[in-house]
C-alpha cells in the first residue's frame, strides 16, 4: 500500500506539468492521502486523546465561509435574470439525485446507516466544484453560479425534510437538528463571507489566493479523517461503495441533461444543468454524518462522492471543451 502512495504522490506531481491533466492533480493528493489513512489510520482518528472528527464543523464552515468570499450579491441576480433555467436546474437537482439515491440505497444491500450515506449525497445541494466544471465544459457559467447559490440557500428547508421522506425508514433523522446543522455549516458562512466580499473585495489579493488551497486542504483532511473512521466498513464494502456511488454520479448528469432538453433549453443550458445534478456538496453532507453522530457509516458515501465526482466531472468537462456546442435554436432553416 505504501506504494500506491507514493505512485499517487509522483502523478499528482506529474500532471501538474501537462495543461490537460492539471486538473487532475488534486484528485491524485486525495487519493494518496485515503491510501494513508486507510493504512495507517490511528494518526487520524486522534492524537493524545484530542479527536480529529471534532474539526469536520468548523473546517466546512470555513469551506464555506470561503465559498461566500468568492461570491456577490450580483450572483443572486440571475434567479430574475434566468428564472426558466434556474427553476429546472434546482428542481431537477432535488428530485432526481434524491431519488436515485433512494432507489440505489434500496438496491444495495448495504447497511441502513451506509445505505442512507447514499440518499443523504443525494439530499444534499451543489458544491462550488460545478461552477468550475461549468466553465471548463463551455457551459453557462451564470446560469451555475445561480443554481448552485440557490440550491444551497434552500438546503436548510429541502435536505432534511428529503431525508425525512427517504432515509427515514433506514435511520432516525431529526429535521430541525438537521435544518440548524445546515444553518450554522453553510448559510451563516456563507453570509459572512458575503459580507467579507463586499467590503473587501480586491483589496486582499493574497486572501483571495490562500482561500481556494484551505479548502482544497480543508476537504482533504475531511475525507481522510472519515475514511480512517470507517477503515473497516471501505474494507469490506469499497469497491460495491464506489460502484453505487459512481452509477449515482453517472446517472445524476445523464438525466440531468435529458430533464433540459425536455424542457426545450439550449445546449449550453443543458450541460449546465447536467453538471449541477451531478455533482453535490460532499463536505456538507459529510459534515451532517458527523453531527448525527454516524461519521463512520453514513459519512462513508459522501466522503467516496466528493473525490470520484472531481474525476467524472473532469472527463466529462475535457469531452465537452472539444465538442462545439450547437445551439440548435439558432440554426436557420
Amino acid at each position: 500500500m505504501n506504494v500506491f502512495i507514493l505512485i499517487f504522490l509522483a502523478l499528482a506531481i506529474l500532471f501538474r506539468r501537462f495543461a490537460m491533466l492539471k486538473g487532475y492533480s488534486y484528485t491524485m493528493v486525495i487519493f494518496a492521502a485515503v491510501t494513508t489513512a486507510l493504512c495507517y489510520p490511528q494518526y487520524f482518528v486522534e492524537l493524545n486523546g484530542f479527536k480529529f472528527a471534532i474539526l469536520i464543523t468548523p473546517l466546512i464552515q470555513l469551506i464555506m465561509f470561503g465559498m461566500g468570499t468568492s461570491m456577490s450579491f450580483h450572483d443572486f441576480v440571475g434567479v430574475v435574470k434566468m428564472p426558466k433555467g434556474m427553476i429546472i436546474g434546482v428542481c431537477s437537482h432535488f428530485l432526481i439525485m434524491p431519488l436515485l439515491g433512494f432507489t440505489l440505497a434500496n438496491l444495495s444491500g448495504f447497511s441502513p446507516e451506509i445505505a442512507a450515506g447514499i440518499i443523504l449525497i443525494g439530499c444534499s445541494p451543489n458544491g462550488m466544484a460545478s461552477n468550475v466544471i461549468s466553465y471548463l465544459a463551455k457551459a453557462n457559467l451564470a446560469l451555475s453560479i445561480t443554481i448552485t447559490a440557490v440550491s444551497t440557500m434552500l438546503a436548510p428547508f429541502f435536505t432534511p425534510l428529503l431525508m425525512k421522506l427517504f432515509a427515514g425508514a433506514f435511520i432516525d433523522i431529526h429535521v430541525l437538528d438537521m435544518m440548524w446543522d445546515i444553518m450554522k455549516m453553510v448559510i451563516l458562512p456563507i453570509g459572512a463571507g458575503l459580507i467579507f466580499n463586499k467590503f473587501f473585495a480586491g483589496r486582499t489579493k493574497w486572501f483571495d489566493a490562500l482561500m481556494p488551497l484551505i479548502s482544497m486542504g480543508g476537504i482533504t483532511f475531511i475525507i481522510v479523517i472519515i475514511t480512517a473512521a470507517g477503515r473497516e466498513s471501505l474494507l469490506n464494502i469499497g469497491f460495491m461503495l464506489v460502484f453505487f456511488v459512481l452509477i449515482h454520479n453517472v446517472l445524476g448528469y445523464t438525466l440531468g441533461y435529458w430533464s433540459g432538453r425536455l424542457f426545450k433549453m439550449n445546449e449550453r443550458d443543458c450541460r449546465t444543468i447536467a453538471i449541477e445534478v451531478g455533482m453535490q456538496n460532499g463536505g456538507l453532507a459529510s459534515g451532517l454524518a458527523k453531527e448525527m453522530g454516524k461519521m463512520a457509516t453514513v459519512g462513508l458515501a459522501p466522503a467516496v462522492f466528493g473525490p470520484l465526482m472531481n474525476v467524472t466531472g473532469s472527463i466529462l468537462a475535457s469531452y465537452w471543451h472539444r465538442k462545439p456546442v450547437e445551439d440548435l435554436d439558432e440554426i436557420k432553416p
